[in-house]
């Protein structure tokens, strides 16, 4: 029987997202959502997380939706309450207390899974066996979108632990610790913050890896148009670029077909093997990226950021 899941957080991203993946899902149902003001038709609704658990016993998983400075109570609360949890991205507004709820959830016997949607995306699994024998020379990461259009007037991302542009740079990253055969490192940071916001709008970073490898990023989030998000690779016997989002994939410029991009059943559907074989996957590489471009970044002032 499919697992009875309720939903945390009826936000853009669970409408667009979460919903339709689960709706197309033979693993999970949709039973119930907890939010303050939206709910999902035909899925009971609740105001909050412990009414849900406290009147549905039914409900063995949790997905959480809500943005990352408010997740870990109710994360917390599901998993001290034996339920499967699933974290979106990122997992959590610090390394620590997504640390703290990994530790909670092998304690419990239960599954958290750190889910990682560009992860997920078409060519990354293709992009990863590529890369898997080759050196690695020079990396290039274009990370580029306008938050008018992707987050308009959401003021929790401009929030301390909101991340600012690297709420969807941390896209790239995600990729990148997936199909790198060796890890980077950081080696400098600029972050740009509007003078009247706690996050940063725009942001240049160096990596260096082993052989000499280095790698250079470049987050933007005022980029109007198209988004950029691309990925291109340089190794020794060819370049691997990804462009999409890591939903397609080009060697030396030649397309490689790698099939549709189903990004979020995918995710769903990792969850319940997951929980099937009693395991979590709370990979934190992405995050530390991030992490350590706040500990090390230079901090300069920008024009002031308004709606």
């Amino acid at each position: 029987m499919p697992h009875a899941l309720a939903l945390v957080g009826i936000g853009e991203i669970a409408r667009n997202q979460h919903v339709p993946a689960l709706r197309g899902s033979d693993a999970f149902t949709l039973a119930a959502t907890a939010s303050r003001n939206a709910g999902v038709e035909g899925a009971d609704g609740y105001r909050d997380l412990a009414s849900l658990l406290d009147a549905r016993d039914d409900v063995t998983c949790v997905s959480l939706c809500t943005p990352p400075q408010f997740r870990y109570d109710d994360a917390r609360l599901a998993l001290e309450r034996g339920r499967h949890v699933m974290l979106e991205k990122p997992p959590g507004a610090t390394l620590s207390e997504v640390e703290a709820l990994i530790d909670l959830a092998r304690a419990q016997g239960v599954t958290l899974y750190a889910s990682w949607h560009s992860r997920a995306a078409a060519a990354v699994p293709a992009a990863r066996d590529w890369l898997a024998d080759r050196q690695v020379r020079r990396v290039t990461m274009t990370w580029k979108e306008d938050v008018r259009y992707w987050h308009p007037g959401q003021d929790w991302i401009w929030q301390a632990g909101g991340l600012g542009v690297f709420d969807p740079g941390i896209n790239g990253f995600s990729v990148l610790t997936a199909i790198l055969p060796h890890p980077l490192h950081l080696k400098t940071a600029e972050l740009r913050f509007p003078e009247n916001r706690d996050t940063p709008v725009a942001a240049d970073l160096t990596f260096a890896g082993p052989n000499g490898a280095e790698a250079v990023a470049t987050l933007d989030w005022l980029e109007e148009g198209e988004p950029k998000w691309d990925i291109e690779i340089v190794t020794e016997t060819g370049t691997l670029a990804l462009s999409k989002g890591g939903a397609e994939m080009a060697v030396d410029g030649t397309p490689v077909p790698v099939g549709e991009n189903r990004e979020y059943a995918n995710l769903y559907a990792r969850f319940a093997e997951l929980i099937d074989r009693g395991e979590s996957d709370a990979d934190l590489a992405p995050l530390r990226h991030v992490a350590d471009a706040f500990m090390l970044g230079r901090r300069v002032t920008a024009p002031a950021f308004h709606w």
